[in-house]
């Protein structure tokens, strides 16, 4: 059942533990979401969002259930699910993935990947293993035509899951905003 608009319209310290386990699916692939951060926006010195709207931010002001797409480090695409109030700017960024269906595909984008569980085990890992670009910046969740979707399988996010820190920031790094499905061989970084 694809997730309806409803899920993302909460804070994203709520949203992003309960995607863990949710699947994407984008590009002929699905992947189980085992790795998330959540970002605040304006309270949050780690969000793209907290010195206010921007062109490239926009997309994270809502309304939520959109997908926000950006180019870092000048060669990555990282995939973040708009979170919170129409207005507000709150995202979900997808960190990891445990690959479940078109591994040929992934396997083809990402040629340097040894081992299937090093496929997706990464933000820009991710993005590019399901073909997930710029292109899908602002891409409704839910509509048909836009090719990438989060699904509710039936699979239960842990009953706890892990937490941390969130990785690799320099404003906001004591926030322990980053939550993981724990023991799962796929993380970008274990604990």
């Amino acid at each position: 059942m694809i997730l309806e608009r409803g899920f993302y319209a909460r804070d994203p310290r709520e949203v992003a533990p309960d995607l863990l386990n949710k699947v994407l699916v984008a590009r002929g692939c699905r992947g189980r979401i085992v790795e998330v951060e959540a970002y605040a926006g304006a309270d949050d010195p780690g969000s793209h969002g907290f010195r206010g709207m921007t062109p490239r931010t926009e997309v994270m002001f809502g309304p939520p259930g959109r997908l926000y797409v950006y180019f870092t480090y000048g060669m990555h695409w990282c995939a973040n699910v708009v979170c919170g109030a129409d207005g507000e700017c709150a995202a979900v960024l997808l960190r990891a993935l445990t690959p479940l269906a078109g591994l040929e595909e992934m396997r083809e984008r990402r040629p340097k990947a040894r081992r299937d569980q090093d496929l997706c085990s990464g933000p820009a890992k991710l993005t590019a293993a399901l073909g997930i670009d710029g292109s899908a910046n602002g891409a409704d969740l839910m509509a048909a035509d836009s090719g990438i979707e989060l699904v509710d399988d039936g699979a239960a996010p842990p009953a706890e899951p892990g937490r941390s820190v969130r990785i690799g920031l320099s404003s906001g790094v004591d926030l322990p905003w980053r939550w993981y499905v724990p023991g799962c061989p796929d993380l970008s970084r274990r604990g």
